[in-house]
Formats: structure tokens, C-alpha cells, sequence
């Protein structure tokens, strides 16, 4: 009988398989700390849509949280996790359609399908924020934003998750799945002038 590699020989094989990845230009990922108590093992990655030169992205950003507990949790059905985050701002037309939330899930679900990234025990929530400026915030205007939370167990390599995040990213933000320099559809820009 073959011995079973521990907990943490699998999760430093899984971080190594996602350090390794490479992703699309207009996309920039790294990796941050990661959240406290949630698993004994957690690898944490950011995703961020065009940053400018502070890091910081006016068009969409995303969490990407890996979690692994030998332990199998009773809510994970398994022992790993994903932990997704996905925001973008809107134009308000796009934010006042009644579909929205809809949508971005069923992004989320076609991007890990695409992928072929098999996964069960999935939940979420879609929230789309519609906002207006009062007083001295009036200038700014109206505005929209979309958020998806979402959870599910991996089966089978991680890669295709990280991938499907990162689209999921992309999309939110307006880019084309697979394109490269072409200009942000229907996000609008948080800082104003």
C-alpha cells in the first residue's frame, strides 16, 4: 500500500500549479495574504482589470480565495474550496436591467463549464447596487455596480477555476472573453474628474 501524501504536500502542489499560470495582459493577478480561520491551508490571489500606475482599477477587481481542509467541512461536501469575489462599475442603463444578477451568475457557471473545471456544492449572491449623488457628492452623478460572491468544491486540477475567475473578472469588467487591448465596454470609470 502507497502512502498518501499529507495535507500540505497537496496544497503546496496545488499553489505551485497556480503560481505557474499565466494570464492575459490587460488583467494583472497577484498574490495576497490570505484570510484568517478559514481553512488550515488558504492560497489568496487579486485580480485587477487595467490598473494604472498605483494599482488600482477603475474598470473591475476580483478575489480569489483556495482553501484546503483535510477535515472536509460538512458545508464543502470535500476537502477544498473556492471562494470567489468579482465587482465592476457599470453605466446605469446596464445596472437597471432587471436580468443582471442573473447574468452574472450564469457567467460564472458558463466560465467553469468552458473550462471543463468540475466543481459541486456551489452557492452565491449577485448584487447590483444602483447609486445617486446628493450635495456636495452630486457632481458625480449617478452610478451602477455589479457583485458577485460565490463558493463552490473543485474536483480534479485548479487551474480551469483560476481561469474561470479571471474571465469571470474580465467579463464584469466588459472585455471580451480571450481579447487583449481592446476597449472596456459598458464599465464606467470610478474616479471622476
Amino acid at each position: 500500500m502507497t502512502a498518501h501524501p499529507d495535507a500540505g504536500t497537496l496544497f503546496d502542489a496545488a499553489v505551485a500549479e497556480l503560481r505557474d499560470l499565466t494570464f492575459r495582459s490587460d488583467i494583472t493577478i497577484r498574490e495576497i495574504p490570505t484570510p484568517q480561520g478559514l481553512a488550515p491551508h488558504a492560497l489568496a490571489l487579486a485580480a485587477d482589470v487595467r490598473p494604472d500606475d498605483e494599482g488600482e482599477s477603475a474598470y473591475g477587481t476580483g478575489r480569489f480565495v483556495l482553501l484546503h481542509d483535510p477535515d472536509s467541512p460538512a458545508a464543502w461536501d470535500g476537502d477544498w474550496r473556492i471562494v470567489i469575489f468579482a465587482q465592476a462599475p457599470l453605466e446605469t442603463e446596464i445596472g437597471t436591467d432587471p436580468l443582471l444578477a442573473d447574468v452574472t451568475w450564469s457567467w460564472l457557471v458558463d466560465a467553469l463549464e468552458s473550462r471543463d473545471a468540475v466543481y459541486h456544492s456551489a452557492s452565491g449572491t449577485s448584487t447590483k447596487t444602483l447609486s445617486k449623488g446628493f450635495g456636495g457628492l452630486a457632481d458625480e452623478g449617478d452610478g451602477a455596480q455589479i457583485e458577485l460572491r460565490a463558493s463552490w468544491t473543485p474536483e480534479g486540477p485548479y487551474r480551469p477555476h483560476v481561469e474561470a475567475w479571471v474571465e469571470l473578472v474580465g467579463m464584469l469588467a466588459g472585455l471580451p472573453p480571450g481579447s487583449e487591448g481592446i476597449a472596456v465596454i459598458g464599465a464606467r470609470k470610478a474616479a471622476r474628474d
